[in-house]
């Protein structure tokens, strides 16, 4: 597809993110197998059921544009779930693993909030408010798992891994 218009634009970037949920679908329960953290493994398994919402917002928006729901390849999405597989199958220390698989997740939280906070704004200038609130209750929910991430890293994850370095011993 030749982008020589913002609508065109739109578009394909709304089947950028399409499909960067739809990795993540798959993503997030192996992810979520992972974690040796309760709240951590609460926290994906939670994201999970928000990104299928996300998922159904990105399907009726394509519906009212009048265009198949379908992804192009997200590149960036496919890089950033490598680095977190690297987590996922690395052999280190439960705490450190769980720091890992925070920081793989909180990267991909932020592709989809500069990504989200793009799409709502090229809905708000075409005018569809419908569009604009729907993209921007999927915006405040990434924004809210991202919260969500640094809070379960902060309260004791982080700690757990520091004491674990060779530094520590």
């Amino acid at each position: 597809m030749q982008v020589d218009s913002l609508e065109k634009l739109y578009v394909d970037q709304l089947r950028d993110i399409y499909d960067a949920e739809n990795q993540l679908v798959r993503a997030l329960p192996k992810m979520a197998k992972a974690a040796s953290s309760p709240e951590l493994r609460t926290a994906f398994e939670d994201h999970l059921e928000k990104t299928r919402g996300h998922v159904r917002r990105l399907d009726e928006i394509f519906r009212t544009l009048g265009h198949p729901s379908k992804g192009k390849s997200c590149k960036a999405m496919i890089g950033l779930i490598e680095e977190g597989d690297e987590m996922v199958k690395s052999d280190s220390e439960p705490s450190v693993k769980d720091a890992g698989l925070i920081a793989a997740a909180q990267k991909v939280e932020h592709y989809e909030i500069a990504s989200y906070g793009t799409l709502r704004t090229f809905a708000e200038f075409r005018g569809d408010r419908q569009a604009a609130q729907s993209l921007q209750e999927t915006l405040d929910e990434e924004y809210e798992a991202d919260k969500t991430l640094t809070q379960v890293a902060e309260a004791h994850i982080n700690v757990q891994a520091a004491d674990r370095g060779p530094e520590r011993r």
